[in-house]
């Protein structure tokens, strides 16, 4: 009697933590959630990042990072399983001694990771978060997908939806890297994500492998960004400073540079 006992402890303990620990599945209330999450309801969000880069394997700090990314989600009404997200973001590398914005490393000139616009369309198909990314312009525009890598997970009364991606794309140049981006739910509006990116390094870092990495917060008020990245912004990329208004935006981006 006390080995059955045992044995329904075990299984009553294993089933409360697989409940709590796991939803990789997605219905209707967490699409809802990870929409509001990630792009708000309407109005823009604000996701402000901090981080570092490193050399790999030798582990020594390259550089530091600021950035912003900044969406905003259209619905349409007849359609609830199905969002368009419309978002700009840039990263600027930072001196990891001074903390001034990197220039120049030698004679190389520095340039941030800027995107002009991304959009971004979340459907839920068959308990999937499905995805498909729109970004470049002219003959470099790209669409990607569609994606299913995004699952969520349930610790406690919070929600973390995780998306790991394994780029490998042929071309003139190889490209391979690893990225994951966690994004954290809280009850109380507080939310966070961490970034972390496994890759081939910018040719002003001397190339090589290395390693990114971001934390940031959400703010729905670019008043409540940190004043050292709107400082950034407003001297030196306006454009940054709020997402896409509408489609008509989006269009009129993706036809930049075609001849």
């Amino acid at each position: 009697m006390r080995r059955l006992w045992r044995t329904a402890l075990i299984l009553l303990v294993a089933t409360q933590m697989t409940t709590q620990m796991r939803a990789d599945g997605f219905d209707p209330d967490l699409f809802k959630k990870f929409i509001e999450l990630r792009a708000g309801t309407g109005e823009p969000v604000y996701w402000y990042c901090i981080g570092e880069v490193y050399s790999y394997p030798d582990g020594r700090l390259i550089a530091r990072m600021e950035g912003i990314d900044t969406a905003r989600a259209l619905r349409d009404p007849n359609d609830p399983l199905k969002v368009v997200q419309l978002n700009r973001k840039i990263f600027i590398y930072r001196d990891p001694r001074t903390n001034e914005v990197l220039r120049k490393v030698g004679d190389q000139i520095v340039r941030p990771i800027a995107y002009p616009y991304q959009m971004i369309t979340y459907e839920l198909r068959d308990g999937q978060l499905v995805t498909w990314v729109e970004q470049g312009a002219g003959r470099r525009r790209q669409r990607l997908g569609p994606g299913t890598a995004t699952h969520a997970r349930r610790i406690g009364d919070r929600l973390v939806f995780s998306s790991p991606l394994f780029i490998n794309l042929d071309g003139p140049l190889r490209y391979e890297a690893y990225e994951n981006y966690d994004f954290w739910y809280e009850p109380n509006g507080a939310h966070h994500l961490s970034w972390n990116r496994f890759g081939t390094l910018p040719p002003f870092f001397g190339g090589g492998q290395g390693v990114f990495q971001l934390v940031c917060r959400r703010v729905t008020r670019y008043a409540d960004l940190p004043a050292t990245i709107r400082d950034y912004l407003e001297r030196e990329a306006p454009l940054w400073r709020e997402p896409p208004k509408d489609l008509t935006e989006i269009r009129r981006l993706q036809s930049d540079g075609e001849s």
